[in-house]
Order: C-alpha cells, then structure tokens, then sequence
C-alpha cells in the first residue's frame, strides 16, 4: 500500500517518492506572533502533526521545520498599543503558542526559525536575487522581478498578465503609483523602514524582510535547496508560496518542494475564520469549553482539504464521539486485571484492522477513514464492557480483547489521540455542597496558574459531568452554575 498525497502543484494525487529513501524533509509555514491563536491555527497545526506522526510511523525518518514571523506590521502595531516592543510581544505569543499546542497534544517541530535570528541569511539571498538579476532596488525598497521567472504562477494556476498591482500581498498601491516598481504584481523581499519599526542595516540602507523572503531562507538554512513536502493553509497558496517558489527557483534553478500540500480554511457561516474579519475563536477560550481532545477529534474528522464548518453544534457532537473513542481507551485500565491483561508492550496489533486503517489514510491522509477503524473497536469495546457489568463475563476471549485495545491504542496515539487514565482513579462528584465545588475550583485555578492544564481541564471536565458548568470571568475570577 503506496502512500499517495495530493499535489497541489500538479493537481492530481501522486505517490509519495522521496528525495532520499526513507528521509522526509519537511516545512509548515507558522504564524505570525502578534495574537492569541485561533481554531484556523489549530487546524493547520494538527493536521499537519498528525501527518508528520503517520510518516515517521510507516518508516520515515522526519525533519519538520515550522516558523515563526516575529517580524511584521501587526506586531508593531501590538507593541505601540502595549508600550512594549516587539521582541516582548512575540516572545508572549510563541510561548502561548507552545502553551495551547501542548494542550493539543501537538508535538513539537524539529526547529522552529525565527526572523530576527536569520536576517544573515535573508540579506544573502536577497543579495543573489539582486546579482543574478531577479530583484532590483527602489528607493530604498528591493522588489523581485516577477517577469523575471517564467513560470511564475504555476502553483496557484495564476497568470501574469491576470494579476493586479497589491496582489503580492502585504505591500501597498502606493509603491506602484509612485513607480516604485516595474510591474505592479513584483513584490518586496526588503523594505526601507519606516521611523518607528524595528530595522537592521543592509546594504540598501535600514530596512527589514519582505513577508515572502523569510521562508524561503529558512527552506535553505534548515532544509537545504529542495524538500520532501512543504505544507500550510490553502489560503497561503496565493501569493505566499507562489512568491516562495518563484524567489528560490529563481535563484537555484531547482524545485523548492516535489510536494505541496494544503489544508482547508475553517469556516464561520461561509466565511474563513480570521482575526481580520473578528469571527475567531482562540484555541484558550475553546478549551475552557471543550475537552481538548475533542478540538483534535473534532479536526481530524473532516478531510484536511475540505472546508471545515465551525459550530457550538458541531463541537458537542464531536464530545459524544469523543466519549466513545474514550471509553474504548480506557477500557483496559478499567476492566484489565479483572481480565487478566498481561499488559505486555510488545503485543502485537491485529493486522486486518491495521492494513484497513493504513489503506484509509495511504489515500491523500485520510484521517477520517482511519478513525472509522478506531470507532469500530471502541465500539466493540464498549459492548464488551457492558456484557461484563451485567453478567460478570464477555463474549469475546481476554487475549482477543486485549490485542482489540492495544490496536485501538496504538492507532489512536498515531493520530493524537489519548484518553487520560487518571479520570479512573478520581471518583465522580456526586452530591457535592456548594464549599466542596468552591474548594474544586480553587483546585482548578491553582493548576491553570501553575500551567497543568490536563489537571485543570480534568476537574473542570468531571464537574461538567455533574452538570456544573464553569465560566472564567474577565477579572480573572471563576463563577460556577448549575445546567
């Protein structure tokens, strides 16, 4: 069974042919750190975690590198309206980003490039652009030389004569009408600064990276001239990795990625979910809502191409496929020493459940086929725990049982997905008078404080369960009510 991806370069699915055998080199386009993250982040950060788990576990060995822009006007304008600077604003983001990834269980990249440590880099290859005759310089401003590359727009399907003057992105009709430039779709790699931001000296004069150039010298400094698979938002496609590929080809005359992969946008009432539009919900107020492996569940169970269709609606649904995804999780620590369970790590899986599992997600990551597979053991499993509550038995042998909860395990840790055993040993709250819920939120806030948000997310979870709903106040106080 061939792994098999869809190219959005070629537009067609085809087989997954690495430049070295067994190695996978790897690139996500990060965020911008200037915010909170929201479920559109979560989205590409997952999905694209989730792919970079499956790989390694077919055989891969994966280097993936994802990015931070610390460099940008919003983190200006952040850190003028907070009096601070922008290397304090974004440290503040990169490590709530860390904080809500972790809550996410999203595992960590294998670098994670900074702007502001790569300028070097980036003045070098803006410096090869400009001597190989690719980009020029214009009052202060470097600009690429779009006609300068001949298949510029072979990715998006865009053609040159189509595009419009601001439609590089992140730069403005003025460079145009001021003549600034050649062509009005040619785009900065280094921009004159401006009085108030934050700049380096160059050759050119003060000034800082366009948007585009930053991850085409990270590509090259962590990466090499040519990677495996480079991923993101679909909304990325255009002008972003189209100005990528024409810069870096442009210089090394070779392709910047054999794959290009790109994930649908999240969608509030039709609209893309973004903070320019305000329709966002940050990752932190979504899991003061929900448990957080259903915001992972809830992600994965839609096709990573296809638009994803936010809803409260849609999230509750996704708790109840959670809570039986998590009963089959849990149902060897909860019923495995009745049974006898050997609990022996090296128990091998069931094949045929693997081999369908693999099939599903060998066809353009298939998550969604793959959990099909997990809920058909959980569900199997449940039944079984329910047997052996009522008549003391099951109908299926112990060592079948046991090989049952390891696959689904195993496969559901391949996608991220872990149901935490220590809701076993706490026993539910039943009853409980106002000074012992006072007293669980008191618990609740002190581990949210000292950053153990699986504790945290665990108290408030189990009140939950006892229909007691808890809402964190803009004062940083905690009321409770009952549903």
């Amino acid at each position: 069974m061939m792994l098999v991806i869809y190219n959005t370069l070629t537009r067609t699915k085809e087989p997954f042919i690495t430049l070295e055998e067994a190695r996978v080199k790897m690139y996500c386009c990060g965020i911008t750190t200037y915010d909170f993250c929201h479920l559109g982040h979560a989205r590409t950060c997952i999905i694209w975690d989730t792919v970079r788990n499956y790989l390694e576990w077919i055989g891969y060995e994966v280097k993936y590198v994802q990015n931070f822009t610390d460099v940008d006007d919003k983190i200006l304008s952040r850190a003028i309206k907070e009096k601070t600077t922008m290397e304090e604003v974004s440290n503040k983001f990169i490590n709530a980003y860390f904080e809500d990834m972790e809550r996410l269980n999203v595992k960590k990249a294998s670098v994670y490039p900074r702007v502001t440590h790569i300028i070097d880099d980036i003045q070098n290859l803006i410096g090869e652009l400009e001597k190989s005759g690719h980009a020029y310089l214009s009052e202060g401003d470097v600009y690429f030389d779009i006609k300068s590359y001949k298949d510029y727009g072979k990715l998006s399907g865009r053609k040159l004569e189509d595009l419009k003057a601001g439609a590089s992105g992140r730069v403005s009709l003025e460079d145009f009408q001021k003549n600034k430039k050649r062509d009005p779709a040619d785009f900065a790699v280094w921009k004159k600064a401006k009085p108030t931001e934050k700049s380096w000296d160059s050759k050119w004069g003060k000034g800082r990276p366009g948007w585009h150039i930053e991850c085409s010298a990270m590509i090259k400094k962590e990466l090499g001239e040519t990677i495996d698979l480079h991923v993101g938002g679909s909304d990325l496609i255009f002008p972003h990795h189209e100005n990528e590929i024409a810069q870096s080809e442009a210089i090394t005359g070779k392709e910047l990625s054999r794959y290009w992969s790109h994930n649908g946008m999240v969608k509030v009432d039709g609209e893309k979910m973004s903070k320019s539009l305000g329709n966002f919900t940050t990752i932190r107020e979504l899991l003061d809502q929900f448990e957080p492996m259903v915001v992972r569940l809830f992600i994965l169970q839609t096709h990573y191409r296809n638009p994803l269709d936010f809803s409260h609606n849609s999230l509750v649904a996704a708790t109840n496929s959670w809570q039986t995804l998590s009963d089959g999780l849990l149902f060897g620590y909860q019923y495995g020493e009745k049974l006898n369970f050997k609990n022996n790590p090296a128990t091998e899986l069931l094949p045929d459940l693997v081999n369908r599992f693999k099939k599903a997600i060998n066809d353009d990551f298939n998550f969604a086929g793959g959990l099909a597979v997990l809920f058909e053991i959980a569900k199997n499993l449940r039944k079984e725990s329910n047997v052996l509550t009522h008549t003391g038995v099951t109908t299926l042998s112990s060592n079948f049982l046991e090989t049952q909860w390891h696959t689904l395990k195993s496969l559901a840790k391949l996608l991220g997905l872990e149901a935490n055993q220590t809701t076993l040993k706490i026993e539910l709250f039943k009853k409980l008078t106002d000074e012992e819920i006072d007293e669980l939120v008191k618990k609740r806030k002190i581990a949210k404080n000292a950053k153990q948000y699986k504790e945290s997310d665990l108290i408030r979870d189990k009140l939950k369960e006892n229909n007691i709903t808890l809402l964190d106040m803009s004062d940083g106080s905690t009321v409770w009510h009952y549903d």
